[in-house]
């Protein structure tokens, strides 16, 4: 199959992406992650202005996070969680651009979109409640009152299944469905690892 257009997001990008995110070790290395995460954001660019109030601060988050990376040369996740707890878990809590809180901020995202992903895969026709059902599992809580109004309510206009596997950009939809179920695991996995990662280190309440 023929590359997809430049600037197009392609699922078996994401899926080589994420696939190459956990080493043998167990570590999540950042830069593949951070290269899911554009086509993730690719994606969620492809369908219009629904899921700006998401794109928008993932791509500021995917930003920061490189500068970080290109500064301290932080090679994995763990490296990156070490170097700044080193500091001691004030200095961490008081600094708002730090990896960790970049992190953490890219992880709750990632969370939503597993569990949309998920639902697409299922083969419910009703995106709207598969994205709502997701949104509200994940990213909710986390958002104040009049963002999770406005984005149910944009969710009601999201296009259909069928339209969401076409913007997947790997073939017909049943080839689609069959990179979802390739692609999720290595998205869960790396979510996991980031998940107890973070839980061990009590980071998952950062400010």
């Amino acid at each position: 199959m023929a590359a997809a257009a430049a600037g197009a997001f392609s699922l078996r990008e994401v899926l080589d992406a994420f696939r190459r995110c956990v080493t043998e070790q167990r570590e999540v290395l950042l830069e593949p992650y951070l290269s899911g995460w554009r086509g993730l954001i690719r994606f969620l660019q492809s369908l219009g202005t629904v899921f700006s109030f998401i794109s928008k601060d993932a791509v500021a988050k995917v930003t920061l996070l490189e500068g970080h990376c290109q500064r301290q040369r932080f090679v994995s996740l763990q490296s990156m969680v070490e170097q700044e707890l080193a500091a001691g878990p004030a200095a961490l809590r008081a600094r708002p651009d730090s990896g960790c809180r970049t992190v953490l901020r890219l992880h709750r995202a990632l969370r939503w979109l597993q569990l949309f992903l998920e639902g697409l895969r299922s083969g419910d026709p009703r995106t709207s409640v598969l994205c709502t059902d997701a949104y509200d599992a994940s990213l909710a809580a986390h958002h104040p009152w009049v963002v999770r109004k406005a984005a149910r309510l944009a969710f009601c206009a999201l296009p259909s299944r069928e339209a969401f596997l076409e913007v997947m950009n790997v073939g017909p939809p049943e080839e689609a469905v069959a990179m979802l179920g390739e692609a999720i695991p290595y998205i869960g996995d790396v979510y996991g690892i980031t998940q107890e990662l973070f839980e061990r280190h009590k980071l998952l309440d950062l400010p």
